[in-house]
């Protein structure tokens, strides 16, 4: 538990702008906790789950290896570190936050933070099975976004619709291939 503790510590105190970069190196590659689509399994279930998706990770890693206990001391470890040190960082900004080299000090914290968040997710993209299915949808997405400037919450309930419908087809699809064989044979 204490080991348990002192690794979410680790990534909590590691990360700006998102640790879910640090908190994947650690499970998937560092200590080798679960594979890359255990880890793109998980964080999909706790994106559908109220609250932030790191902390809903750090809930489910816990509770997987040590049950209740070990979810609140991987959410503990996550969130205690940064706590203190962003009461201390709120208390310098209201002092300093007016300052130029402060405000490109924090311009530059956010490149950094949306870099990683751009590895992680090409690390993910790795473990997805026919991932090339995919990309219309994203780059879709990146249009409406970015271009057309459409809110989000309509676009992803238009998105799942689409692809739930390609999924159910192509499911469909599989089975009558499936039952196919299993009569010819």
């Amino acid at each position: 538990m204490w080991e348990l503790f002192l690794a979410c510590s680790r990534v909590g105190l590691s990360g700006f702008g998102g640790v879910l970069p640090l908190l994947r190196h650690l499970l998937v590659e560092e200590r080798r906790l679960m594979s890359g689509a255990d880890f793109n399994a998980l964080l999909g279930l706790c994106q559908f789950l109220p609250g932030s998706n790191v902390v809903n990770l750090a809930v489910c890693v816990g509770a997987r290896f040590h049950g209740a206990r070990g979810a609140v001391v991987a959410t503990a470890g996550l969130l205690l570190g940064p706590f203190l040190v962003m009461m201390a960082l709120a208390t310098a900004y209201g002092e300093w936050g007016h300052l130029a080299v402060v405000q490109d000090m924090l311009r530059g914290v956010a490149a950094a933070g949306a870099g990683l968040l751009f590895a992680t997710a090409l690390k993910m993209a790795r473990n997805v099975p026919e991932r090339w299915i995919y990309l219309p949808f994203a780059a879709l997405m990146l249009v409406a976004l970015v271009i057309l400037r459409l809110p989000l919450p309509p676009l992803m309930l238009a998105l799942l619709g689409v692809t739930g419908l390609i999924a159910y087809r192509r499911g469909r699809r599989a089975a009558r291939l499936a039952m196919t064989a299993k009569t010819e044979s």
